[in-house]
């Protein structure tokens, strides 16, 4: 299951539309790691005059690793992250998320870092159980 949903939320989303920012906090509590990663790497972001940062350091877990796996492979939670923080996000081998700024999304550098080419540079054998 990819997010612990309260009773009032689940109760919201069967009669209607859901507060984003509920949906958001919801993705916060119910994945911590993937939003710690993805917090920190937007920080990081916003401390730099890149087009882009990214996290580089494998989750500590197996559990960590499925954190954020279903927190970017879902395209609800994946773009509730991004409209949250502002940016685009990208994906690699269980563990590399980029955050771009959103003037940068369709840029060389992006196109660059989600090409096919792209990943399969920042394939290893230490990484092929991803």
């Amino acid at each position: 299951m990819s997010l612990t949903v309260p009773p009032d939320l689940l109760h919201a989303a069967e009669t209607g539309p859901v507060d984003e920012e509920e949906f958001v906090a919801c993705v916060r509590d119910s994945l911590p790691y993937a939003w710690e990663t993805v917090s920190r790497v937007v920080a990081d972001l916003e401390t730099s005059d890149a087009d882009f940062a990214d996290n580089v350091v494998p989750p500590p877990t197996e559990a960590e690793r499925g954190q954020l796996l279903r927190a970017l492979a879902s395209d609800a939670i994946r773009a509730g992250l991004e409209r949250h923080f502002g940016v685009g996000l990208a994906f690699q081998n269980c563990h590399r998320v980029a955050a771009f700024r959103l003037a940068a999304v369709g840029s060389e550098t992006h196109r660059r870092f989600t090409s096919s080419r792209g990943q399969l540079l920042n394939q290893s054998p230490t990484l092929r159980n991803c």
